[in-house]
């Protein structure tokens, strides 16, 4: 069985910002008033919430730190999702583990991004060499830094180590390392707490 086309089908942004809760009232009563009479909308609609549990559960189970931003995070809070959160300042460290009821882990790397163009993210092995490069990923150089969210299940599955990031700046002349980042991580619970 297939569904009649739509004449003026909504746009995915304000199906998404519908889902998220962005618009203003009257918006929002447009949008619910046209899909739940309009059966092809409905099914966008659908998709884009399977889509969301989708990456959802990717973002979970992966190995791959996800760039995330500040919004993202107080919309996880909000939503009364458990979130470890770590500063970590330029060249600096941070002690962290995962505990039991947390649902998400990200981590604020603090950097100057002024005049920054192009921004690389490394993972470094345990000899400080590049083990993977995450290029080109998303900031806002007012932020002062990024936020990386990495898979919650690889950090419980870790023993007892250490772990490093650097970030880059790349353009034309080159790149430039903007910050280093250590991580010291401890099985939950962490030592000394009881």
């Amino acid at each position: 069985m297939s569904t009649a086309s739509c004449q003026s089908p909504l746009e995915w942004h304000a199906l998404l910002a519908y889902r998220l809760g962005e618009l203003d009232p009257d918006s929002e009563a447009r949008i619910e008033e046209h899909y739940l009479g309009c059966a092809g909308c409905s099914q966008r609609l659908e998709q884009l919430i399977a889509l969301a549990r989708e990456v959802r559960a990717l973002a979970r189970t992966s190995g791959v730190n996800s760039v995330i931003n500040h919004h993202f995070v107080r919309r996880l809070s909000e939503r009364g999702l458990q979130v470890r959160e770590y500063r970590v300042p330029r060249n600096g460290s941070v002690n962290c583990t995962v505990a039991p009821d947390d649902d998400f882990v990200v981590a604020r790397l603090e950097a100057p991004l002024g005049g920054v163009t192009r921004l690389d993210l490394i993972d470094l092995d345990h000899d400080g060499l590049t083990a993977m490069r995450h290029e080109d990923i998303p900031f806002v150089a007012d932020d002062g830094g990024v936020v990386i969210s990495p898979s919650i299940e690889f950090l419980r599955s870790l023993p007892a180590t250490t772990l490093r990031m650097r970030l880059l700046a790349v353009d034309a002349s080159g790149e430039r390392t903007l910050g280093e980042y250590t991580f010291n991580h401890s099985p939950y619970p962490p030592p000394g707490a009881q």
